[in-house]
């Protein structure tokens, strides 16, 4: 009998440390186990949505968003620093000062990728390597910024818009960031950057406008960071050639959206092509030497100067009155002189300084072509022309005013 029980003392024995062993073990486990059963934070999923360019002024570099996914909650939200309201009827005046009110808006990600399908721009996806902490404080940042008090900002070209806005959003809530150089050599101004997009879409007269309008201090040369919070691709680019201490930024890379390239301007009818056919129109007209040609080009120099005049009070106005410094430093004003629209009203009196007025034009014209490459600001490719047709009309103006004075019959002597 003892032989029979002493087997089964040994087996409860044996049980029992087996039960202990396994429910120490269990405790032991449990703990990490616990730590590892992923919360909320631990389920969502942050990407930076990189949007190709549109046909719009305003979309012509693209766009940038961050988009938060969490499959077990059912939740895909995009939000959008490019938001802003141009009902309002001081929109187009708030604009030209500078003072462009944008705004975080949050949608979902599918009425975000609907827009972007309808017109027909692409859509890039990177998934960014974050901790759990590091997604849940993004995600609680985003939100924070959306409600009413936060979720407006002061937009500026170069230094504060949607792409700036994500970037750095992300970058705040990250592990140090190691950025790798994205930028050629040499390096390219802001002017440049965007010159790249404008020319790839044929977009030559917006490109005119901007170079017109934006000063020299758009030719200033942004350092790596500053050119990756400058533009979509950039950034998506410098995002691609990021590390952090486990690894890269980005885990995954898709394209979610693809479209052809468009080109949305015109490849004929260039500024250059239009001053060059002004040029060669007023030259036809001088060739006729007739009443209704001399009264044609008398209208034609009218307009043109007058053109000019208000291009240059709307330079003057911006530099002056715009609360960045994007439109500062213009050298542009030089060849559209505020004071041509004075001069066109005093064309019929004809004072005697007035054929000087147009000389003094002829020859800063030929100033800013002769020293067109060195000047500290880079102006349009159109501009020689332009400034070649300005020389032009100066100068027809001068001899047609100075003959003007010489033809002038003297007065009649009294007969004594």
């Amino acid at each position: 009998m003892s032989g029979k029980t002493i087997p089964g003392f040994f087996r409860r024995i044996c049980c029992s440390l087996s039960g202990y062993v396994i429910c120490c073990l269990a405790v032991l486990f449990s703990i990490p186990g616990q730590s590892q059963t992923p919360d909320d934070s631990c389920t969502l999923e942050i990407s930076l949505l990189t949007c190709a360019p549109g046909t719009d002024l305003y979309s012509l570099f693209g766009h940038t968003a961050i988009r938060v996914r969490d499959q077990r909650r059912g939740m895909d939200v995009v939000y959008n620093y490019g938001t802003f309201d141009d009902s309002d009827p001081l929109f187009y005046f708030h604009f030209t000062n500078g003072i462009m009110v944008y705004s975080l808006s949050a949608s979902t990600y599918e009425d975000f990728m609907m827009e972007y399908e309808y017109d027909h721009r692409g859509v890039v996806a990177q998934s960014l390597n974050l901790t759990c902490d590091q997604k849940k404080n993004l995600y609680e940042a985003l939100r924070q910024n959306t409600t009413e008090e936060n979720r407006l900002y002061n937009y500026q070209f170069y230094a504060d818009n949607c792409t700036t806005r994500a970037g750095k959003m992300i970058a705040s809530h990250s592990q140090p960031l190691q950025f790798g150089n994205i930028l050629p050599n040499p390096s390219p101004t802001y002017r440049q950057m965007i010159h790249i997009y404008l020319d790839r879409q044929q977009q030559y007269w917006p490109e005119f406008g901007i170079d017109m309008l934006l000063g020299a201090n758009l030719d200033q040369k942004p350092n790596n960071e500053q050119a990756m919070y400058f533009l979509p691709d950039y950034l998506m680019n410098g995002f691609d050639h990021t590390q952090i201490s486990t690894g890269p930024l980005v885990v995954k890379k898709e394209t979610l959206l693809k479209f052809p390239d468009t080109k949305t301007g015109s490849v004929w009818f260039t500024p250059a092509l239009f001053f060059s056919f002004l040029i060669v129109l007023s030259f036809l007209l001088i060739l006729k030497r007739k009443n209704t040609t001399r009264k044609a080009l008398q209208i034609f120099d009218i307009t043109l100067f007058t053109l000019l005049g208000l291009i240059g009070l709307i330079m003057l106005y911006v530099w002056i009155f715009r609360v960045d410094e994007v439109c500062r430093n213009n050298i542009n004003i030089f060849w559209a002189l505020p004071t041509h629209v004075a001069a066109v009203f005093l064309l019929r009196k004809n004072p005697s300084w007035l054929k000087y007025y147009f000389l003094i034009t002829a020859c800063l014209s030929a100033i800013l072509l002769i020293g067109f490459v060195w000047w500290p600001q880079q102006m349009n490719s159109a501009v020689p022309v332009l400034l070649l047709l300005i020389i032009f009309r100066s100068l027809h103006q001068f001899i047609k005013l100075r003959d003007a004075k010489i033809h002038i019959a003297p007065a009649a002597e009294p007969h004594i």
